[in-house]
C-alpha cells in the first residue's frame, strides 16, 4: 500500500495546524466554531478531512449516515477493526478542540504508525463520526449508535430541527440520501478515543493525562409543582400554596442531598418556568429540570428514591400537586480494564503525569463501550472552560496525548 510519508506529520507541532485548520470550517466572528449536523460548514469539513486522507492514501470512504472513515489495512483479515477518533460537529459558536482534537490527533498517530512500522497486523480505522452534541436536531450520538445498532432511520422520522426542516431531508441535502441508506452497523474490536477534559481536574492537579476508567449515567427528570396563584398584597403567608417557595424547597433539598449520599455524586437544576411570573402574584406553577449523574446506577437509584419521597411528602403536607417526569436515562459505562492497564503501562514508561478519573460529560465512547472494548483517554483543558471559543489547549499537552494515543494503538495493532 502506497500510503505517503509526509514528514510534516511526524512534526510535534503539526497538531496545531491541523487544529486551526479545522477550525477555519464554520468558524464564528468571536473566534468559535459552528458546525451542525449535515449543515454546510459540517459537509465542507467532512469533505476536506476526507481529502486530507486521500492525499496520505488512506482507504477513505462514507457510510450511510455521514460517518467518515480513512482505513489503514492490516496484514490479519479477520473481519474486525480498531477503530479511533471523535466527532467533528459542534454545539454553536463551540470551540475548536471539542471532537476535532481526537480526530486529528488519530490521524495523526495513524500516520506516525505507518511511517515507522509500516503496515499494522489488525486494520485500524481513523473515524469523524457524523454526530455527538445534539446541537441541530433533539438527538445525540447519531454517528456512534447507527454504527453500534442503537439507531436506524425509524428513530429520527419525525424529528426536525428549530427551524422545521426534517432530519431526513437535511441529511439528503448534505448528500446522504435515506433511499439508499444501509445500516452501518460495525464488529470494532476495539474504539479508542481522545479527548480535552472538558474540566478542570488535570489543570487543578497539574497531570497531563485522564485515563477514564468510568463515563456516568445520566438520568433527566421534569418536576411540576402545582399550587394556587393568588394576590401577592392579601394572601396570609400561612394560607399560601406558593409554587416558587416550594421549588426553592426542593432544590435546596436535592442540592444538599447530592454532597451527602455520594461526593461525585451531581445533579443540577439548570432550567426553571414560573406561572403567571409576575411579581404580584404568588405562583401557582412552577416547572424545573433535574440533571442527575453518577458512574452507578444504584447510586441514583438511591438518590432519587430519597428526595422524590421528600418531594411527594413536602407537597402533600401543603395540599399541592408534585409531578415527576424522566425524559433521559442513559447508563453508565465501565472502559476496558485491560486498555486502562494498557495506557497506565505506557504513561508511566512515559513518565507522564497521569491520573484515572470519571468522566461526568457524555462522549462517543459510551456509545462504544457498551458493545466493544473501549479507551476513553483526557488531555487538560485551560480552566475547564469548553463549549466555548475560550476552550483551549496548550500544543504541549496535545502533543502528549498523540504520543499516547500513537503507543496504545501500537500495542493493539502491531
Amino acid at each position: 500500500m502506497a500510503i505517503q510519508r509526509d514528514k510534516k506529520f511526524l512534526e510535534k507541532g503539526h497538531v496545531g495546524v491541523m487544529i486551526e485548520w479545522l477550525a477555519s470550517f464554520g468558524k464564528t466572528e468571536n473566534g468559535g466554531v459552528t458546525r451542525l449536523l449535515y449543515s454546510p460548514s459540517w459537509l465542507d469539513a467532512q469533505l476536506a478531512l476526507k481529502s486530507k486522507m486521500d492525499q496520505s492514501k488512506l482507504d477513505t470512504y462514507f457510510d450511510s449516515v455521514g460517518n467518515l472513515f480513512g482505513r489503514l489495512p492490516g496484514s490479519e483479515s479477520n473481519g474486525k477493526t480498531i477503530l479511533t477518533g471523535s466527532h467533528i460537529d459542534t454545539v454553536v459558536d463551540g470551540g475548536k478542540y471539542d471532537g476535532a482534537y481526537g480526530i486529528i490527533a488519530s490521524f495523526i498517530a495513524v500516520l506516525r504508525l505507518f511511517q515507522t512500522y509500516g503496515l499494522p497486523k489488525k486494520t485500524i480505522e481513523v473515524v469523524s463520526l457524523c454526530e455527538e452534541e445534539g446541537s441541530r436536531f433533539p438527538l445525540a450520538f447519531w454517528g456512534s449508535r447507527n454504527i453500534s445498532g442503537a439507531y436506524n432511520l425509524d428513530r429520527v422520522k419525525k424529528v426536525n430541527d428549530s427551524e422545521g426542516i426534517p432530519f431526513l431531508e437535511a441529511m439528503k441535502q448534505a448528500g446522504f440520501d435515506p433511499e439508499k441508506y444501509t445500516p452501518p452497523v460495525r464488529d470494532v474490536e476495539r474504539f479508542v478515543e481522545i479527548h480535552i477534559e472538558q474540566g478542570m481536574i488535570l489543570e487543578k492537579n497539574k497531570n497531563q493525562i485522564g485515563i477514564v476508567t468510568h463515563i456516568v449515567g445520566q438520568r433527566r427528570y421534569s418536576v411540576q409543582i402545582k399550587g394556587e396563584s393568588n394576590h401577592a398584597g392579601t394572601t396570609p403567608m400561612q394560607y399560601r400554596k406558593d409554587a416558587v417557595s416550594t421549588a426553592a424547597h426542593f432544590i435546596s433539598f436535592l442540592t444538599e442531598k447530592a454532597q451527602v449520599v455520594d461526593p461525585q455524586l451531581v445533579a443540577t437544576v439548570g432550567r426553571l418556568n414560573v406561572k403567571p411570573n409576575v411579581p404580584n402574584v404568588v405562583a401557582g406553577e412552577v416547572e424545573f429540570s433535574l440533571d442527575i449523574r453518577h458512574h452507578e446506577d444504584t447510586v441514583m437509584d438511591h438518590y432519587c428514591d430519597v428526595i422524590f419521597a421528600e418531594f411527594k411528602r413536602f407537597a402533600e403536607n401543603l395540599n399541592m400537586e408534585v409531578t415527576i417526569s424522566q425524559w433521559m436515562d442513559v447508563k453508565p459505562v465501565k472502559m476496558d480494564g485491560e486498555m486502562c492497564t494498557w495506557a497506565r503501562e505506557i504513561a508511566e514508561a512515559k513518565n507522564y503525569r497521569y491520573q484515572e478519573m470519571i468522566s461526568g460529560a457524555g462522549h462517543d465512547a459510551q456509545v462504544f463501550g457498551a458493545v466493544s472494548a473501549t479507551s476513553l483517554l483526557f488531555v487538560p483543558s485551560q480552566n475547564g472552560i469548553s463549549h466555548s471559543p475560550k476552550e483551549f489547549t496548550s500544543l504541549e499537552e496535545l502533543e502528549t496525548g498523540i504520543e499516547l494515543l500513537t503507543e496504545l494503538l501500537y500495542k493493539l495493532a502491531y
